[in-house]
């Protein structure tokens, strides 16, 4: 079997779910080897074995990326949260505290008093 970790009988699951588990059992794998990597990197006293080490985990970043972008593709859940906490400055769990429908971070940075630099 390819996988060990499906909790139901495979025969029972779509070929969506079976390819969501393959990306998100992909996507843990590249999380902990960049964990791997990173404290390696950390404990190497030798500078040429770390730089080579900060090297594989910056290719294992941009597996995880990829693989995350695949995830936002498929899954609108996914996507509708990504779109609201990534790539903003808000404070994260000030997020979910304005979060609803249509809730922006400019929108979140609003309901905590924080008004826009543009224009000033």
């Amino acid at each position: 079997m390819a996988s060990d970790t499906y909790h139901e009988p495979l025969e029972l699951l779509s070929g969506d779910t079976r390819d969501m588990h393959r990306a998100l059992v992909s996507l843990m794998e590249e999380l902990e080897a960049i964990d791997w990597y990173q404290q390696r990197a950390d404990a190497c006293a030798d500078p040429q074995l770390k730089s080579v080490l900060v090297h594989n985990k910056n290719e294992e970043v941009e597996h995880a990326t990829m693989l995350m972008e695949w995830i936002r593709r498929h899954n609108d859940h996914f996507s509708e949260m990504m779109r609201t906490y990534l790539f903003t400055e808000a404070p994260i769990a000030g997020i979910e505290k304005g979060a609803g429908a249509g809730t922006t971070a400019a929108s979140v940075l609003e309901t905590l008093g924080i008004g826009s630099m543009k224009g000033k």
